[in-house]
């Protein structure tokens, strides 16, 4: 446990040497998402394997109010500074953690020297048109936990959607550093499976992502739903393995 001003943060390291490699999950989810991969990861790179829980998820306390990134963003570093990790590390961020990967890596690129993005929240998609037919989309689900606010869960899924729109406005703009290698594997059904139309958008985005900048690979997960990990963990291995020989 961290402290991160008077606030616990859940952190779980499995040693090993450079690159450190930091698996952060997607919104709702803490670190024992990557339970099943953290063994298998350790074995084939023998690097230093971290992960943790955002406020809010798992072991972590909870922080009152809307969800902000930046939040999340100081929060990562700190853990990381109390771990004594200062360099090379490698970022692997699914979904909603790509947010954080993106705004931790534009304010430290020097520290994050590549990532790879698991089906990753990009700045792309979100133009005004997406985000008004995500707000849109997402209510019913908000609205739900607004009814029953007794978990944890349903507690982050508020925060979030308090402040989702002009959150996502900002994020629109933000670009990746161009000196930061990224790897983006996209999963075929995406989060938007039942809509075709935002489907397409986000499989869009990873391409527009990949294509914007050096040092870019894009990767299709062929048949995945938006859990790539949990279906497809060979091919996430894979692609972190190579992330890490290459910047070993």
């Amino acid at each position: 446990m961290i402290n991160a001003d008077g606030r616990r943060l859940a952190f779980h390291v499995t040693p090993g040497h450079s690159p450190a490699i930091v698996l952060d999950a997607g919104g709702g989810l803490g670190s024992s998402y990557w339970k099943n991969l953290v063994p298998k990861l350790a074995a084939a790179t023998g690097s230093e394997i971290i992960t943790y829980d955002r406020a809010g998820l798992g072991d972590s306390d909870e922080v009152p109010g809307p969800w902000k990134v930046e939040s999340a963003v100081s929060d990562l570093k700190i853990g990381l500074r109390e771990l004594g990790v200062t360099r090379n590390v490698i970022l692997v961020s699914h979904s909603q953690a790509g947010e954080v990967a993106t705004y931790f890596t534009r304010a430290n690129p020097r520290l994050v020297s590549g990532a790879v993005l698991v089906d990753a929240s990009l700045p792309e998609l979100y133009t005004d048109k997406e985000i008004a037919r995500l707000v849109a989309a997402n209510k019913p689900q908000v609205d739900a936990a607004k009814a029953d606010p007794s978990t944890k869960e349903n507690r982050q899924l508020i925060a979030t959607a308090e402040n989702y729109a002009p959150m996502h406005r900002a994020y629109h703009q933000v670009s990746w550093p161009g000196s930061v290698p990224a790897t983006v594997i996209v999963s075929e059904k995406t989060p938007f499976d039942g809509s075709p139309e935002d489907a397409q958008l986000w499989r869009d985005a990873a391409t527009a992502f990949a294509k914007a900048g050096p040092d870019r690979t894009l990767v299709t997960a062929e048949g995945s739903s938006h859990d790539i990990p949990g279906e497809r963990p060979g091919l996430v291995l894979s692609e972190i393995e190579k992330m890490a020989t290459a910047r070993g």
